[in-house]
């Protein structure tokens, strides 16, 4: 038995010594005292005594006095219980659960006898048969108000110990006592003690169950001090503080300031939003019940464990994206430091009673390299090369790295790229799928025929979606004005030369997932719909990490027009949107447009670069012919053919592949390879497809 065990057992003890007591003293008088089934009745003449008995004059001992005037376990008749020889120093010392309990809740003397009382059952279940008893109701095994301000020397008729029991009040408040059997008088009313209170008061420090199914993660004291810096005084403070961190990204702030928590020694009760389980993510799904109120209990119960580990326990809470006022003004304590983190502006009336400091995240951001370097000390290769492209909080980072070795283990290898790509894929994929299509690449830089220079241009724009943190965060060269990190690139040429599929392919470098931008789901004719569609894209594009693709970007990013009419005033408000957004963005984005000077000019500014896809030369298709025709089983003297029928038919690298994919189904169809009049089927038909003259047939059809 451990020794918070036995001190709260010595507790019980002497409060059973007082039980005894009252016991003796309510059977001297009572005529059924001695009738076998008393409890389960009440007769007339139990009910005229009870009746004809005068109000008890208030007493004038306190309830510490009343304890000391107790009379010993031996006196009483009662079997000690087996206890240490030093009781004195159990019950009131660092053992004492109870007392130290009573310090953190703030409990007045009154407050700790009543919570005792109401958990001896909980302990030792000879309470039930006594409080049965003194309940005049052997169905009836818990204190009632009055049984429990009976043994304190008082009653129900005295306010001051009635209002003990006020919702308000420290006992029912903070979610250490509950008042049963709603349909009764407050006196009768049953007092139960939840058993994550009783399971502390005995020594047990397991996490409340309930708080683990409310997205709540119990993190221990550890890790390196905090630097100076927001996240550092916070952690630091030297009494407990209430903050609103306003998040640049979601999750940064929050993981700063954990980090910086348990580097100062302090337990953090981090509280995460839960998805709903129907595909969308809504920080406010735990937060409420079904009916869509506050969960009162889980935000009592999250309080309650942070007061019943002590004054160092820290809590922070990722607040949801939609009405966050109701948590916040549950949570904002004045005895326990909560940090609430979120992107969303500090709002004066969430909790205009508490005094709340609102601050910002510029400050609290967090190496993420300094977190993997430190999860995969055994990775092959250049660690900040593979992680640049994701902005992962240091919590995520962490689940990142603990997924990549697992998947590494499975597979028995060493961690590398690949385990570490696809495991923080997962954690930063984006929920797009209502506005967008998602790619998973498969394709790379090999797959590509293109010329030097704009091939050179996507390895830079890979490029600077890796090392954009260093150089506009480390190095200062973003320019002011609420300006983002994003990346923004502009793809320019003919249909079919590959502007999708280089889209493709930047993202498949990165370990990224590619969303194309469903424009038909975006663009609405009600005034302000397509602006509202483009803001949840952009704003979840913002805070993960994927490639956004505008194919056909024209429809939303085309040229302002001179306003003739309602309908140009309103379009030039759309760009006029998108051209504020485009400045704020913090993501990775590729237009493609098939006529460079569709554009508005306003926006090429806002272009980090512009890749032109120029139409392809012979020699360049005939290396498309080759790349698109190099798996599949060919005739000899294929490649003569490839080569003539670059110099003859004027393809795009699109239009060349479709033709590969024409000839492989003719080969497949007759069980053979792939023939050079395959071939020149296909590119015939691609031909005519466009309405081109075939060479040397004209427009005749090709079977």
């Amino acid at each position: 038995m451990n020794e918070a065990a036995r001190a709260l057992l010595l507790r019980l003890d002497r409060l059973r010594t007082t039980i005894a007591a009252l016991v003796e003293s309510r059977s001297a008088d009572d005529p059924t005292a001695q009738d076998p089934l008393r409890g389960l009745y009440v007769s007339a003449d139990t009910a005229a005594r009870l009746a004809a008995a005068p109000m008890p004059a208030p007493p004038s001992p306190s309830p510490s006095q009343s304890q000391s005037q107790s009379p010993s376990p031996t006196e009483a008749g009662a079997a000690p219980t087996e206890l240490p020889l030093d009781e004195s120093e159990l019950l009131f010392g660092p053992d004492d659960r109870l007392a130290l309990l009573a310090g953190n809740f703030g409990l007045g003397e009154l407050d700790e006898l009543i919570l005792l009382v109401a958990l001896a059952p909980d302990v030792d279940r000879r309470f039930e048969a006594l409080y049965g008893y003194l309940n005049d109701d052997v169905g009836r095994r818990r204190a009632s108000v009055t049984l429990a301000l009976d043994l304190a020397g008082t009653g129900p008729y005295d306010p001051v110990a009635r209002g003990r029991f006020h919702p308000a009040a420290p006992l029912v408040a903070k979610g250490l006592v509950v008042l049963e059997d709603e349909e009764r008088p407050l006196p009768g009313r049953a007092l139960r003690v939840p058993e994550r209170v009783v399971a502390h008061l005995l020594g047990d420090d397991t996490l409340d169950g309930q708080l683990g199914g409310w997205g709540v993660e119990l993190l221990t004291p550890g890790g390196s001090a905090p630097d100076d810096g927001v996240a550092a005084r916070i952690a630091l403070a030297q009494r407990p503080v209430c903050v609103h961190l306003r998040e640049r990204r979601a999750g940064s702030g929050a993981d700063a300031v954990t980090l910086a928590l348990r580097g100062a020694g302090r337990a953090v009760l981090r509280h995460r939003p839960v998805s709903t389980g129907h595909g969308e993510h809504t920080g406010h799904a735990r937060h409420t019940d079904h009916n869509g109120h506050t969960d009162h209990a889980a935000v009592r119960a999250l309080l309650r464990e942070a007061r019943l580990r002590g004054a160092g326990t820290a809590v922070v809470v990722e607040l949801p994206d939609d009405q966050p006022g109701p948590l916040v003004r549950e949570l904002a304590a004045p005895d326990v430091t909560v940090v609430f983190a979120g992107t969303q502006p500090y709002d004066p009336t969430w909790a205009p009673g508490a005094a709340l400091l609102a601050l910002e995240d510029t400050a609290v951001e967090t190496d993420p390299l300094t977190a993997w370097s430190e999860e995969l000390p055994s990775y092959e290769g250049d660690l900040a090369e593979a992680v640049g492209p994701y902005r992962l909080g240091a919590g995520q980072v962490r689940l990142a790295a603990r997924g990549a070795l697992a998947l590494a283990g499975f597979e028995g290898v060493p961690v590398g790229l690949g385990h570490v790509q696809r495991s923080a894929r997962l954690l930063s994929a984006p929920l797009l799928d209502r506005h967008a299509r998602r790619v998973r690449p498969a394709v790379g830089f090999a797959d590509l025929v293109l010329p030097a220079e704009p091939l050179g241009m996507l390895h830079e724009l890979a490029g600077r979606a890796r090392h954009r943190d260093r150089v506009l965060g480390e190095w200062r060269l973003r320019t002011g004005g609420g300006r983002g990190r994003g990346v923004v690139a502009l793809f320019a040429g003919d249909s079919g030369t590959g502007k999708t599929l280089a889209a493709e392919v930047v993202a498949g470098e990165l370990g990224l997932d590619m969303y194309v931008v469903d424009l038909s789901s975006v663009v609405d004719k009600y005034v302000g719909e397509t602006e509202k569609n483009l803001e949840k894209i952009f704003a979840e594009a913002d805070r993960t990490d994927s490639v956004l693709l505008f194919d056909e970007a024209d429809a939303v990013f085309g040229k302002r027009s001179e306003v003739k009419s309602s309908h140009d005033r309103y379009a030039n408000l759309e760009s006029a949107y998108l051209l504020q957004r485009l400045e704020a963005f913090d993501g990775i984005a590729v237009l493609t447009t098939n006529l460079r000077a569709n554009i508005d000019e306003a926006f090429t500014r806002r272009i980090d670069l512009i890749v032109d896809f120029p139409f392809p030369d012979v020699e360049l298709r005939a290396q498309l012919w080759r790349s698109c025709l190099a798996g599949v089983p060919q005739e000899p003297g294929l490649d003569a053919e490839l080569l003539r029928c670059a110099k003859e038919f004027d393809l795009a690298g699109g239009a060349i592949r479709s033709a590969g994919v024409t000839a492989g189904y003719l080969a497949a169809g007759r069980g053979g390879a792939v023939s050079a009049e395959d071939v020149r089927v296909g590119a015939r038909r691609e031909y005519v497809k466009s309405g081109r003259l075939v060479p040397g047939v004209g427009l005749a059809w090709t079977p």
